[in-house]
């Protein structure tokens, strides 16, 4: 069984809901821009009240924003 990785889409969803920048959503979530950068390239796991706060954002369920990928060794 390989490592587990915290994943998401949050990229994909800004580009979708009208090109939302980084910054705008982090004004949206309370976080800096720094976060939401660390969140996309997979260097940080948020805090859980930040993941449902993200997810509302998209109107979408947690599940639909965050994924754990299983690593092939």
């Amino acid at each position: 069984m390989g490592k587990s990785l915290f994943s998401n889409h949050i990229r994909k969803l800004r580009f979708n809901h009208d090109e939302m920048t980084q910054q705008q959503l982090a004004d949206k979530v309370g976080v800096t821009r720094q976060t939401i950068v660390a969140l996309e390239q997979g260097k940080y796991s948020p805090s859980l009240e930040l993941a449902f706060r993200i997810a509302q954002v998209f109107k979408l369920p947690l599940e639909d924003v965050f994924f754990i990928e299983e690593e092939q060794l």
